[in-house]
């Protein structure tokens, strides 16, 4: 695991290059060690998530499998705290997260790629979660994860006939924003994640707080309370500012 800023933007490496990246107990727990370290900085404005080599993440490193896998209490903890307490910090970043995804996108992969806001991927791409051929289920926190991002026919496609598909087909399904020659991904995930933290950053903290809590069920009503906080923040006054004097706003 790799972490490197850019000012306001940080890029986080999945990196276990011989193996597509597939994720160690090890990784899973930098993963949420990063994103717990990044939660908390007030400077940054957006996170990209990408693989080292050409591939996002190939899923979990089987080769550690038999040392934990067959006893309840550990497969339990490795579920319950080690991999989900990843994904869970993931999911409560506070910023924008963009999945920059080339190669391989398996089993972990795609759960690491649901925790993320937008998803850019190569052509060449193939995702599934074929663990059926493995002798086990998604864990239920992982499959719903899952299922929300994907939809529940590819969900269920993944995980009943170890189904994999292509880049294409995960666009039509909604969970990427685009799909572009291979070459350009890097490049394309840079640029929008650039964007982004150009863009007024309360706004984005926001908006994402409010994505954040629909997703755990909370109400409208819920949410309107303090929603219209930012009336008189230098943030807004600068927006609208900037944009009546015809100039490019400084956030």
């Amino acid at each position: 695991m790799r972490l490197a800023r850019d000012g306001a933007l940080a890029i986080v490496t999945l990196s276990n290059p011989p193996r597509l990246n597939a994720m160690t107990r090890g990784m899973w727990l930098a993963l949420r060690a990063v994103f717990e370290s990044l939660n908390a900085d007030a400077r940054l404005r957006c996170v990209i998530v990408r693989g080292d080599g050409g591939n996002f993440c190939a899923g979990g490193d089987i080769s550690e499998y038999p040392g934990f896998r067959y006893d309840t209490a550990q497969l339990t903890q490795f579920h319950e705290a080690e991999v989900w307490g990843a994904l869970q910090a993931m999911l409560d970043c506070p910023v924008p997260v963009v999945a920059q995804i080339e190669g391989a996108c398996m089993g972990a992969g795609v759960e690491i790629a649901s925790c993320c806001d937008i998803r850019i991927a190569g052509t060449s791409c193939r995702f599934g979660a074929p663990i059926a051929k493995l002798g086990f289920p998604m864990a239920p926190r992982e499959a719903a994860l899952v299922q929300r991002a994907v939809g529940d026919v590819l969900a269920r496609d993944m995980l009943f006939a170890a189904g994999v598909h292509d880049a294409q087909r995960l666009y039509h399904a909604g969970f990427l924003l685009r799909v572009l020659p291979d070459a350009d991904v890097a490049a394309a995930a840079v640029e929008h994640a650039g964007k982004i933290a150009t863009l007024a950053p309360r706004a984005a903290r926001a908006n994402k707080a409010t994505f954040t809590a629909l997703a755990r069920g909370a109400g409208i009503d819920a949410l309107v309370a303090d929603a219209y906080a930012y009336a008189d923040t230098l943030e807004h006054r600068e927006g609208i500012g900037a944009f009546l004097e015809k100039r490019t706003p400084r956030f």
